[in-house]
């Protein structure tokens, strides 16, 4: 495995590299582009009392806030989806977004990496209380780092207290000059290792890159394949994702798909679609893709029920996360964040070099919602939270069946 600038990271870490900027006059235009698409016969997937003029106006309302493109997909069943996109798949112009165009999923590949992980604790070849330095003996070591001490559970979690010290890019210039870096995994372990932990193991919680790589590397040294064959073999072709793949040393995406976007806190705007991304974040996949695996996942189709319990065994998320993230907890690779109608929902969302992602399904993966962006608003701390915020109120309503108002999209909807 390669790889250059971090996976998404949760908000606090992504908050930097999200921080981007869309010209207003570019924008505008894009937002005249917009489609709604049901399969002929199909019936509304959403939950009832939200229909396809709901996801349309949810979408255009991501779109308005300076988003160049977004679509948006909700799943029932077989045959049973509503899709929306809005806006324009490369600003400046009038083509439009793909229905079902390809995007890097970024940090939803955790949730790959952690079945792959719970289903080798299943076949009794893995435990959650195996420790780092019992698999990778002396990779972590060194300024406080013991991998005698961080358990798969830690890793999987975000309690290891690693500290992230990934590749990464905040300016425009930056990008050029690294976005066709490579690191190995160790090498990116061994920079985590200049550093202190940030909190000793199980006694906190903090978004670690680093942690998913360590697993990545634990997975091969288990199965003595590649960590991502695994992945192949064991998720993506049993539940049929087969537009879901690691486009290597390619920093280009199949097409269809839409033009990325960042910008800056300078409020430069730079297409950021040409790049090269580590793993597991440079997944490339779908929307269908995307809710196919949360419906399978959830629906019991990869993981005993023990393990799924496993997977939902949740902790607080820190202080900073939650402003993104309000009430959510995270499991084992997934994430449980509650819903307005009561209950909750589990996602991993992912941003990556202009592609941010937010998705959730239901309990028992009878729903499942997916919606994609081409555009990473950076400029500021809000920019940044309101989009999370948009696309939030879309997985929610579609979740919940809440129908949408009418409103005016012409401007930023507040945060």
């Amino acid at each position: 495995m390669e790889t250059t600038h971090p996976a998404t990271a949760p908000p606090r870490r992504r908050v930097r590299r999200r921080w981007t900027a869309v010209a207003a006059a570019v924008l505008v235009t894009a937002g005249a582009a917009l489609a709604v698409h049901l399969p002929a016969g199909a019936h509304d997937a959403a939950a009832p009392g939200y229909g396809r003029d709901d996801l349309r106006r949810d979408a255009d309302a991501i779109r308005a806030l300076g988003v160049t493109g977004v679509q948006a997909r909700v799943t029932a069943g077989p045959g049973r989806d509503l899709v929306a996109t809005s806006g324009v798949a490369e600003a400046g112009t009038d083509r439009p977004v793909p229905r079902n165009g390809y995007f890097r999923m970024a940090s939803t590949g955790k949730a790959l990496v952690a079945t792959v992980v719970l289903q080798l604790v299943d076949e009794g070849r893995l435990s959650l209380d195996d420790t780092v330095a019992r698999r990778l003996p002396g990779l972590v070591a060194g300024n406080g780092n013991d991998g005698r001490r961080i358990t798969v559970r830690h890793l999987l979690q975000h309690t290891a207290g690693l500290h992230d010290d990934l590749p990464g890019y905040a300016t425009p210039r930056e990008y050029y000059a690294h976005r066709y870096d490579t690191y190995t995994p160790r090498q990116i372990v061994a920079r985590a290792m200049r550093h202190r932990p940030d909190f000793a193991p199980g006694t906190g919680w903090g978004y670690s890159n680093t942690g998913y790589v360590l697993l990545d590397l634990i997975i091969e040294k288990v199965t003595g394949r590649p960590w991502h064959e695994e992945v192949e073999a064991r998720v993506l072709a049993p539940l049929g994702m087969d537009r879901t793949y690691l486009p290597g040393g390619t920093p280009t995406l199949r097409t269809p798909h839409a033009r990325a976007y960042q910008v800056f806190p300078s409020g430069a705007r730079v297409d950021v679609t040409k790049v090269l991304v580590p793993d597991p974040g440079g997944y490339v996949s779908t929307t269908a893709d995307v809710n196919r695996f949360f419906r399978g996942l959830l629906g019991g189709e990869l993981l005993s029920p023990a393990r799924l319990a496993d997977m939902r065994d949740t902790v607080p998320v820190d202080e900073e996360t939650r402003k993104f993230w309000p009430h959510g907890r995270y499991g084992l690779g997934l994430v449980h964040r509650p819903l307005s109608c009561g209950g909750g929902y589990w996602s991993h969302e992912g941003g990556e070099a202009g592609y941010i992602t937010l998705n959730g399904a239901t309990d028992d993966g009878g729903r499942a919602v997916t919606v994609s962006m081409s555009t990473a608003l950076g400029d500021s701390p809000g920019s940044v939270l309101r989009q999370e915020r948009a696309a939030s109120a879309l997985v929610d309503r579609a979740l919940c069946g809440i129908p949408g108002t009418e409103r005016d999209t012409s401007r930023p909807v507040a945060g």
